[in-house]
């Protein structure tokens, strides 16, 4: 199938625009390669023990760490068992070592990454380290592989900031072949419009505490990631479909044997593709302008998380390629939604595997031709070798045909019958700036509002004009003063419950923000990751109660007639001066971000 002209065209952009950055990038990735650092054996003796002293049988001079023809594969690991998502992680190390072994390899647990919990920080202070956490993980993987002994890696992790991080540092040693290996899901639980509705009584008090932990951890319920489609299970589907996973296992269950056969196959494949191996695949060369152009495409096919509006162009720019809010724009355009799972309908990510899952997804796009299928990958050839799913019989592990037709078309459609024409995020600008908007689960007459704004500089504030009784009206909330620069761009996700009681009031209800929505957010139309933000004295600083604003999903405009330029910016807030709870350890972290289209990471050399 020939490539849509629209893919191609932002592909082509994409390439001229980042050639300098990119080609400075590959450069420095092939001196790398070619130093005498990254080869353990042109290092001293006492480097090479001191790397293998713990090491066991595996630092045998004939058959382990000193032996030139042998791979050796680091384990970066994201385990914690407060991540229900990582907790799997916790007897990996152990696995993949025995499988290495069994390969003629040795395998060493390089070093950990940390990882928190959105879903336990929500609403507290731990959430503004949330955002920020994600380049202390790139800069403790970059530790991790820092010790130039390893032929390759294996990355694990699967939730919200720990991916991207992962993927950025692992990109600062791109010279290296990595693969990505996932946990799985945890099983289904409490279904999520049970769910969604407690939450909402317990919002309006006509449930206790009591009730709303009960249906919490009836959804929440055992190791696994959680099963809705947020950032988590976004960066999951992103992983395989740039190419990073072994195709077909995203979303297979933490203790089946099939998750524990993929894991073992992930170590296999590693050895093979492997510096030591004759089919040498730097993560350098693998992901390239064409991995995230899939990558943009997948997300907005699948209506996911608004987070990687941040996270993709944090990730592309480690890997020397700049990617702007207009790139995801034109992509959502020509890219159709195929899934609808919770928050945009009521399925979870079992049942979306179960009715074809990530094969179905890449086989509809490679055959509309809206898809890279040249896209380079770890496993097989290409892209277009990802239209499979693997398979556990008596003989082993090995890959079938993928699913060709949905099993259930009210969560998987094909191209030829998409739930929606364009895919979930739309990217809005105008007179107050540039934001975000997720629209997959927004219903088509709310997409676009006008309505007078009320001002809020917290969340907690937000939830006390609900409880006052002062939002019931047509109303658009604004909450400022939540960028990366002033605090770390928390999410906002605490005020979902609040805001859909006021739109099913039957009121014109939006919320604008310079901070985060979850990767979960839902049916309030939202703009968000305002940029500039209003700290650095965006146009979002100067409005004031009352005015009249104008978000429209429709024609991609986010507009008021209030008269900002006569206004003075208000560019400080209480939140700015917080110091507790770890903040003041990142002050660094926002006085040096980039902005929200730029990724809200730490500017890069």
């Amino acid at each position: 199938m020939t490539l849509h002209p629209i893919v191609k065209d932002v592909t082509d952009n994409i390439i001229k625009r980042s050639a300098k950055t990119r080609a400075a990038y590959l450069q420095s990735m092939k001196e790398m390669a070619e130093s005498n650092d990254q080869d353990r054996t042109k290092v001293s003796c006492s480097n090479l023990a001191h790397a293998g002293a713990a090491a066991g049988q595996d630092q045998d001079d004939v058959t382990g760490l000193a032996m030139s023809n042998k791979a050796n594969i680091a384990i970066v690991s994201a385990y914690n068992d407060m991540l229900s998502a990582h907790q799997p992680f916790e007897n990996y190390p152990q696995m993949i070592r025995a499988a290495a072994r069994a390969n003629g390899a040795t395998a060493q647990m390089a070093g950990g990454v940390p990882a928190m919990c959105d879903g336990v920080t929500q609403g507290r202070p731990g959430m503004e380290l949330s955002l920020a956490s994600r380049d202390v993980i790139a800069m403790s993987t970059a530790v991790a592989l820092s010790h130039g002994v390893y032929d390759g890696a294996l990355c694990l992790g699967v939730c919200d900031k720990i991916i991207p991080g992962l993927v950025m540092g692992a990109l600062a040693f791109g010279h290296l072949p990595v693969i990505f290996v996932p946990a799985g899901p945890m099983p289904s639980g409490l279904p999520n419009d049970e769910k969604a509705a407690i939450r909402k009584a317990f919002a309006k008090g006509e449930v206790g505490r009591d009730a709303l932990l009960k249906a919490e951890m009836a959804a929440y319920h055992s190791a696994g990631t959680c099963t809705f489609y947020g950032t988590a299970n976004s960066n999951q589907m992103l992983m395989e479909i740039m190419g990073l996973h072994l195709p077909g296992g995203t979303f297979v269950n933490p203790h089946e044997d099939l998750r524990h056969a993929l894991t073992i196959s992930a170590t296999e494949q590693i050895i093979a593709i492997s510096r030591k191996s004759n089919d040498v695949r730097p993560m350098a060369e693998v992901i390239d302008e064409r991995s995230f152009v899939n990558a943009i495409i997948g997300l907005h096919a699948t209506g996911g998380s608004t987070n990687h509006a941040l996270h993709l162009p944090a990730m592309a720019a480690a890997a020397g390629i700049s990617l702007t809010w207009d790139d995801f724009d034109a992509l959502s355009e020509v890219t159709p939604l195929l899934a609808r799972l919770y928050p945009n309908g009521s399925a979870d990510v079992n049942h979306f595997n179960a009715a074809g899952g990530m094969g179905f997804v890449i086989h509809e796009l490679l055959s509309a031709g809206i898809l890279h299928g040249d896209a380079k990958t770890i496993w097989g050839k290409s892209m277009a070798d990802y239209v499979v799913e693997p398979q556990l019989t008596d003989k082993g592990l090995s890959w079938r045909e993928g699913a060709k037709s949905s099993i259930d078309e009210a969560i998987l459609r094909p191209v030829s019958n998409p739930h929606a024409a364009n895919g979930g995020l739309k990217m809005l600008s105008g007179s107050l700036g540039r934001a975000v908007m997720k629209i997959s689960a927004v219903a088509p007459e709310r997409h676009k509002i006008t309505a007078p704004v009320a001002i809020f500089e917290n969340e907690a504030d937000v939830k006390a004009a609900f409880e006052a009784e002062a939002l019931n009206r047509d109303v658009i909330v604004v909450v400022r003063g939540q960028g990366p620069a002033a605090t770390g761009m928390p999410e906002l996700h605490s005020l979902t419950p609040v805001l859909t009681i006021l739109q099913d009031k039957g009121y014109q209800v939006a919320l604008m923000t310079d901070g985060r929505m979850s990767g979960a957010s839902g049916k309030v139309p939202s703009a968000i990751h305002v940029t500039p933000e209003s700290a650095l004295g965006g146009p979002i600083s100067r409005l004031r109660d009352g005015d009249m604003v104008t978000i429209d999903a429709i024609s991609g405009e986010m507009t008021t007639d209030a008269p900002l330029d006569t206004r003075e910016p208000i560019t400080d807030y209480p939140a700015m001066r917080a110091t507790g709870f770890g903040r003041g350890l990142f002050a660094s972290y926002r006085q040096n971000v980039c902005s929200a289209e730029e990724g809200a990471g730490l500017k890069l050399l």
